[in-house]
């Protein structure tokens, strides 16, 4: 599971963006088996001499495990090596300080008509594979807190105004890869608006979205190997997905 925190400027620039990942796992396992886990980890290559050209490797930083890895093998040759508890837990957590371009990026344009009503054209654009799909999307746009009449057109999905708290959330059930959407609300203003109404609604955009099969970082399970002389037969099962932290777009 990879959360992607990101703070973008107006004009489109990341002034700060990271992915805090966690390996979750569930076991089934009868008896005390050992377990070796592998990844593209970019120090386990240059520590065991191998060349990692055909295979994009990640450079983890902050790695923190659960207390059956043994630490002592890490250290030596960055071999993950544990015995794994029953039913569910953390394997491990990692932090990746890394540029990274919105995965859903919004565009929006606000325009207050002299007290009376104001106009907002918000633009949504997916910027991963098309092959892959955000699910639950929902953006969240801050609005003044004394709107009124709200009226919305949209060319995906739902709109929905809250007025408890003072925003707009813009809901897609499923986003898929390369894709534009865009969207118009429009609202009544009243004819006098406070300054604090005003510095409200330019507050961030939030997005909040969830995409299957995918890690931004490129962070990949090469292997899970039983270590057992007894010929233990069992199957692992890899699951990526990929979701919002703190994702944060400003308006202009």
């Amino acid at each position: 599971i990879e959360k992607l925190n990101i703070l973008v400027a107006s004009n489109g620039t990341v002034l700060h963006s990271e992915i805090i990942g966690s390996i979750q796992m569930k076991s089934f396992l009868s008896g005390m088996p050992e377990l070796k886990l592998g990844l593209n980890d970019k120090l386990m290559f240059e520590a065991t001499g191998r060349a990692a050209n055909k295979i994009k490797a990640v450079e983890l930083e902050d790695i923190k495990f659960h207390q059956c890895v043994r630490l002592a093998r890490f250290e030596n040759d960055r071999t993950i090596s544990f015995i794994p508890p029953d039913g569910e837990f953390e394997l491990m957590s990692y932090r990746l300080n890394t540029q990274v371009k919105p995965l859903i990026w919004v565009e929006a344009v606000v325009e207050p008509h002299s007290h009376s009503r104001i106009e907002y054209m918000i633009k949504a654009k997916s910027q991963f594979k098309s092959r892959s799909i955000a699910n639950n999307v929902e953006i969240v746009i801050p609005v003044p807190r004394d709107v009124d009449s709200p009226s919305f057109k949209a060319s995906i999905g739902t709109v929905t105004y809250f007025p408890d708290r003072d925003a707009v959330v813009w809901t897609i059930k499923q986003f898929a890869g390369s894709k534009e959407y865009l969207m118009r609300a429009h609202f009544g203003l009243p004819s006098i608006t406070s300054e604090e109404g005003n510095e409200q609604w330019k507050a961030p955009i939030e997005v909040k979205f969830e995409i299957p099969y995918f890690t931004v970082s490129g962070l990949q399970v090469r292997y899970l190997k039983i270590i057992e002389k007894s010929g233990y037969q069992a199957l692992p099962w890899v699951r990526y997905i990929t979701m919002n932290g703190n994702y944060q777009l400003r308006m202009s």
